[in-house]
């Protein structure tokens, strides 16, 4: 059944506008704010979103650092200790099986996070198959977060977080770097705290245990409240990211879709990285004049466009719409499509 997250107390006290988003409970929109209320507060001020839908795998062992560098596109070998990195995950044939972000927590642990409940999988079965000394644990339930964006989230969070000596301060924190820390003082909830996001904002990620979820949402919110913070709902995020030109599953990428194809080959270090990974030599024979390409459409006007909708060049299709909004800072329809 689809299950609540833990920061549910706090967001439908705001909105009754829920959808299941991968077994969970997530906002459209927020009654009073709306879409577009939404976005102009992530653009201009603040915004904050609940994303505890995202699966979260805890991958530890001696072997962990050699499962990473062959399940993902990125040369894992090269993230240090408290860095983030964004990659691919594909099958043998090339196509994209997911996209997230892998944050390397020690020597032999790593967190990967992203979007489909399969990767975890995906990860184990690899594991068995090489004979790696691994573990592939999943944390989703142990682990909720929430996105803060927008030009001010700096002044609203860095103020909030302890952080002993030997983490990087908020004010600091390089981007897709993450720290540990506390929610106002030394015996504080325990967080950790990513400068990461989806909006293609200033932005950070704020991780905690579902039992100290609420309590983090009502700090966070309170000290947003001078700065005019708003809830942000997955239709105000769709704008956002498409502005940003970010991709999503079932969009922009699927199992028939390499990461060149989805607009992401920077993920895919061929020359840099000399290990062999799942996918490497279907991604190796394609040639880029066979690749089709990710791009950005703007509409000379504000007839809507959707999802799935062919492009064409004179009678021809030349393309499909992967994803399309209104984009309120352009006053105009915009579109990414392949």
């Amino acid at each position: 059944m689809t299950l609540p997250t833990a920061f549910h107390p706090c967001t439908s006290a705001l909105t009754k506008q829920f959808i299941d988003y991968h077994g969970y409970w997530l906002a459209t929109h927020y009654e009073g704010w709306g879409a577009r209320a939404e976005y102009l507060a992530c653009r201009e001020r603040v915004a904050m979103m609940d994303l505890s839908a995202l699966r979260k795998f805890e991958v530890a062992g001696p072997d962990a650092e050699r499962l990473l560098q062959y399940a993902l596109t990125r040369n894992v070998r090269r993230l240090s200790i408290g860095e983030v990195v964004y990659s691919a995950m594909c099958q043998e044939t090339g196509g994209m099986l997911d996209d997230g972000t892998l944050f390397r927590m020690g020597e032999q642990t790593f967190r990967w996070i992203c979007g489909d409940p399969a990767s975890g999988q995906w990860l184990r079965d690899l594991a068995a198959r090489q004979g790696y000394r691994v573990t592939v644990r999943d944390s989703t339930h142990q682990l909720h977060n929430i996105a803060l964006q927008g030009p001010k989230s700096r002044e609203v969070l860095a103020p909030l977080i302890w952080n002993a000596r030997t983490q990087p301060e908020v004010e600091t924190l390089g981007w897709f770097r993450f720290m540990i820390g506390r929610l106002s003082g030394p015996d504080g909830i325990p967080l950790m705290v990513s400068r990461t996001g989806y909006t293609g904002e200033l932005g950070y990620e704020v991780w905690c245990h579902p039992k100290g979820a609420p309590a983090v949402w009502e700090a966070i919110w309170a000290a947003g409240e001078p700065h005019g913070i708003a809830p942000l709902g997955l239709d105000a995020l769709d704008m956002l990211r498409i502005e940003a030109g970010l991709i999503f599953a079932g969009h922009e990428f699927c199992p028939q879709t390499s990461p060149y194809e989805a607009g992401i080959g920077f993920t895919v270090p061929m020359k840099s990285k000399e290990d062999d990974f799942v996918g490497r030599a279907a991604l190796q024979r394609e040639t880029p004049e066979s690749r089709h390409r990710v791009m950005g459409l703007k509409m000379h006007s504000s007839e809507l466009v959707s999802h799935g909708d062919l492009v064409y060049h004179g009678r021809y299709p030349v393309g499909v719409v992967t994803s399309a909004t209104q984009s309120p800072l352009l006053d105009r329809s915009i579109a990414m499509c392949r």
